[in-house]
């Protein structure tokens, strides 16, 4: 087995498995737990996403003294025991404790992004990123419906078994990996760069960015198969979980729109441009589901797929052709940390807004969020032409 493939199984895994119950928290929560309460699975969400935040830095840190290998190697037999726990809980803070310390250790996973990266040339990184943005979206397509499947069969806490049956097999996929490639316990030096003496403006700008984005994007996911079913009585969790997956389906699409678009007879934009259009579609997107058509929603669901892969992959895409080898580790866990604050404050939010107005207006909210950025970046990309202008 190829390292590539190896990683690209790793990837999948750990997606399914994270992703099983994401879009069924409340339905988790009132079904094992009897709490319906918006506001405390929003912060329950909040708090999985500031476990994250705290925890990847930590492991970058780890990381650079051992392999990767070997890390997640241990990371995720310790996972699969709190995974059992939880499933085994009792009751809604048992749970939530044990929840959070796996997030702890699953957290080291998001380093599998970077490694990937880091052996690759620099011309292979769009396709790279391409194919791990599609495999976050598999993932997502696989987790939404085996834990629809979960639900349907009104045994919602198999997701919890599955989870920590996956983390073995990704233990035995690391244990493979460090006996074909002779890899250490140990990092290899890593060569590098001058030493930073303070954060780029570049990280800055793309965490603003990033900000943004996971805000808007995040902000309709907790609730959208509650919002869905509010919609459409007649539907199944299990259907209510295709719907969800829409955009994942779209991105594969858009994949291979970007495969072979070098092939087809458009005009070529810039990354910067793209972007632009990319976030003025979303926001499009994101508006029309809020509107009471079943079929407006789909629709909308696909467009906003299409337009969400575009501003990941971009985003990404344009952080690493800016940043360094040396540094693709420390670069996207600060850029990570963005992207958890908005989906932080994305959790706090449409707790709130769905227990106090309805799950609709999150959808405005998260169009408001999009527009917004793309009228920033029209206005920053007209502001660099002028000063361009007037220096020639």
């Amino acid at each position: 087995m190829s390292l590539r493939l190896a990683l690209i199984l790793l990837t999948v895994i750990s997606v399914v498995c994270d992703t099983l119950l994401l879009p069924f928290y409340p339905q988790f929560f009132a079904s094992e737990f009897a709490i319906s309460n918006a506001t405390l699975i929003g912060l329950f969400v909040a708090n999985c996403c500031i476990t994250v935040m705290l925890a990847l830095p930590l492991w970058a840190k780890v990381a650079k003294k051992y392999n990767e290998l070997a890390l997640w190697l241990v990371t995720q037999v310790v996972a699969a025991g709190f995974g059992l726990l939880c499933y085994f809980a009792t009751n809604v803070w048992e749970f939530w404790i044990y929840y959070q310390l796996m997030l702890v250790l699953k957290a080291s996973y998001l380093l599998i992004y970077p490694f990937a990266l880091r052996l690759e040339q620099q011309t292979k990184h769009l396709s790279i990123i391409g194919l791990f943005s599609v495999l976050m979206h598999f993932g997502a397509i696989g987790g939404a419906l085996i834990g629809g499947y979960f639900f349907s069969l009104a045994e919602p806490r198999y997701a919890l078994l599955l989870s920590s049956a996956g983390d073995m097999v990704q233990v035995l996929l690391c244990a493979y990996l460090m006996y074909s490639l002779k890899t250490g316990i140990y990092q290899q030096a890593i060569a590098t760069e001058k030493p930073r003496e303070r954060i780029p403006y570049f990280i800055w700008q793309f965490c603003f960015l990033s900000v943004v984005v996971y805000f808007s994007a995040f902000l309709i996911r907790p609730f959208f198969t509650t919002h869905w079913q509010a919609l459409n009585a007649q539907s199944s969790t299990l259907q209510s979980a295709v719907v969800y997956a829409i955009p994942a389906f779209a991105a594969l699409v858009m994949l291979v729109f970007n495969h072979f678009r070098q092939h087809l007879p458009l005009p070529t934009l810039s990354r910067t441009s793209t972007l632009l259009c990319a976030l003025i579609l979303g926001a499009l997107g994101l508006y029309l589901q809020a509107q009471a058509s079943v079929g407006l929603v789909i629709l909308s669901r696909v467009l906003y797929g299409f337009a969400l892969f575009q501003v990941m992959v971009l985003l990404e895409v344009m952080l690493f052709a800016k940043s360094e080898p040396a540094h693709y580790g420390s670069d996207f866990a600060k850029v990570h940390i963005a992207q958890n604050v908005g989906v932080i404050l994305a959790s706090l939010l449409v707790g709130m807004s769905v227990e106090h107005l309805s799950t609709t207006v999150v959808f405005y909210f998260a169009a408001i969020g999009f527009a917004s950025l793309a009228f920033i970046l029209l206005w920053r990309v007209k502001a660099v032409a002028r000063a361009a202008r007037s220096a020639s």
